[in-house]
C-alpha cells in the first residue's frame, strides 16, 4: 500500500483526510515543491527544501521542522514506497480555519502533505519541442512557489490547444518564463535568461544549469530579453524538475535555429546528466 505523509505521520493514501476549510483548498494559501528522484535519491533536495522554507517565510507560514528534519522525512517516504525513479510532491498550507480572507486571528497549525509518484528518468539528449507565447497575467510575486497557479494553468492550456508542449510567457515585449519552466535563449555562443527577481520563479534546475554554465565556461547574462530576441535566437531551451533541460524547436510557428536541439543545449543536457550521476548515480 502506497504511503503518504500528513503532518509528519506516515499514512496509507486511503487514510488521508483534508478538512474542507483548509486554506490551501479554499484560497490556495500555501506553498509547495516538487523534487526529482533518481535511483531512490533526492536530486538537489537541499536546494528544494531551502526554497520551500523561503517561500513559506515570505507568506508568513511557519514550518514546524528544521530543513534537516523535513529532508529525513522525505527520504523515509521514498524508501518506504520503494521509489527508484519519480518525484516527491509536498505542500504546506496555512492550516484549517473558518473561511475569512484575512489570516486567522487564532493560532492554527499548518497542514503538510507529501506523496511520491513514479516517473521514468530521461537519459541523454531529448527531442526538442514546440512552444507558443502567452501574455503573462500572473501576480507580481512569482518568486514565491505558491499554490496559486491559475495563471500558469491558463497559459499551459493555450499551449496544449495549439498542440505544443509549453507556453512561453511575456509581460509586454519582455519574456519572463514558461508556464511551468524557466526559459533560456542562446545567441553567438552565449546564453541569456531572465534575472531571478519577483517576475519569475528561480527554478532549481535553472540554478543547476547556471552552475554548469560556469563550469563549462559558457557565457551567461541574467537579464531580460525581448520577444524579438526569442524568435531570432540561435537556440531556445527550457528547464524544470520534470523536463530537465529540453530544447525548443519552434515558437509560434517560427523555427528556431535548424529546428533541432542546438549544440549548447546538447552540451548542457550532457552536463546535467553527469550532475545527476554525480549526486544520485548512473541512470
Amino acid at each position: 500500500m502506497e504511503k503518504m505523509i500528513l503532518n509528519g505521520e506516515m499514512k496509507d493514501r486511503s487514510e488521508i483526510r483534508i478538512d474542507i476549510e483548509d486554506r490551501g483548498y479554499q484560497f490556495g494559501d500555501g506553498v509547495y515543491e516538487v523534487i526529482r528522484i533518481y535511483n531512490g535519491l533526492l536530486f538537489a533536495g537541499d536546494m528544494h527544501i531551502k526554497r520551500l522554507f523561503q517561500s513559506a517565510e515570505l507568506i508568513s507560514i511557519s514550518i514546524p521542522y528544521t530543513q534537516e528534519e523535513l529532508m529525513e522525512q522525505l527520504k523515509r517516504l521514498v524508501k518506504t514506497n520503494d521509489l527508484q525513479s519519480g518525484i516527491i510532491y509536498l505542500q504546506y498550507t496555512r492550516g484549517v480555519s473558518p473561511r475569512s480572507h484575512a489570516f486567522p486571528f487564532h493560532q492554527v497549525e499548518p497542514v503538510y502533505v507529501a506523496y511520491t509518484k513514479e516517473m521514468p528518468a530521461a537519459k541523454g539528449e531529448k527531442a526538442a519541442v514546440r512552444a507558443v507565447t502567452a501574455e503573462d497575467i500572473r501576480w507580481l510575486r512569482c518568486n514565491i512557489k505558491s499554490l496559486n497557479l491559475l495563471g500558469n494553468i491558463l497559459a499551459k492550456e493555450e499551449a496544449v490547444k495549439a498542440g505544443c508542449e509549453e507556453a512561453i510567457q511575456h509581460r509586454g515585449d519582455i519574456v519572463t518564463e514558461g508556464s511551468s519552466s524557466n526559459v533560456f535563449i542562446a545567441a553567438n555562443g552565449a546564453i541569456k535568461t531572465h534575472p531571478a527577481n519577483n517576475l519569475i520563479l528561480n527554478g532549481i534546475t535553472r540554478q543547476v544549469v547556471l552552475q554548469l554554465c560556469g563550469k563549462l565556461e559558457i557565457p551567461v547574462q541574467e537579464e531580460a530579453f525581448t520577444m524579438e530576441e526569442l524568435l531570432k535566437a540561435d537556440e531556445v531551451f527550457y528547464t524544470s524538475t520534470g523536463v530537465e533541460v529540453t530544447g525548443i524547436s519552434e515558437v509560434d510557428g517560427k523555427i528556431i535555429g535548424n529546428g533541432q536541439t542546438g549544440p549548447l543545449t546538447q552540451k548542457l543536457q550532457q552536463a546535467f546528466c553527469q550532475e545527476i550521476e554525480r549526486q544520485c548515480g548512473r541512470i
